[in-house]
């Protein structure tokens, strides 16, 4: 079984930053795709961010620039570096794990952003 644990989130002005954490049980860590997604209120579960099992990133287009993602294998935690944050930012922020077979979600961390 594996869990995920998300932490980080609080409240920040616009233009603050944010460090999501995401620390994953289990062996699957590191040959797994790694990915955050987030939620605002009333709206779907999107795509933030994506890492894959070698490094390779991919983002949304209107986090590119802003957010970096990256993984620490030997930690089994992912991150989610979130720059110039707007309010449009505010969401619950996801972890997702992709192990080829099956996918696995974290509970969330709220971040909001706000003056």
């Amino acid at each position: 079984q594996v869990q995920l644990v998300e932490s980080g989130g609080g409240l920040v002005q616009p233009g603050g930053s944010l460090r999501l954490s995401c620390a994953a049980s289990g062996s699957i860590f590191s040959t797994s795709a790694m990915g955050w997604y987030r939620q605002a209120p009333g709206k779907q579960r999107e795509l933030v961010a994506v890492i894959g099992s070698g490094g390779s990133t991919n983002y949304a287009d209107s986090e590119k620039g802003r957010f970096t993602i990256s993984r620490d294998n030997a930690k089994n935690t992912v991150y989610l570096q979130m720059n110039s944050l707007k309010p449009e930012d505010t969401a619950v922020y996801y972890c997702h794990a992709n192990t080829g077979r099956m996918n696995y979600w974290g509970k969330g961390t709220l971040v909001t952003v706000s003056s």
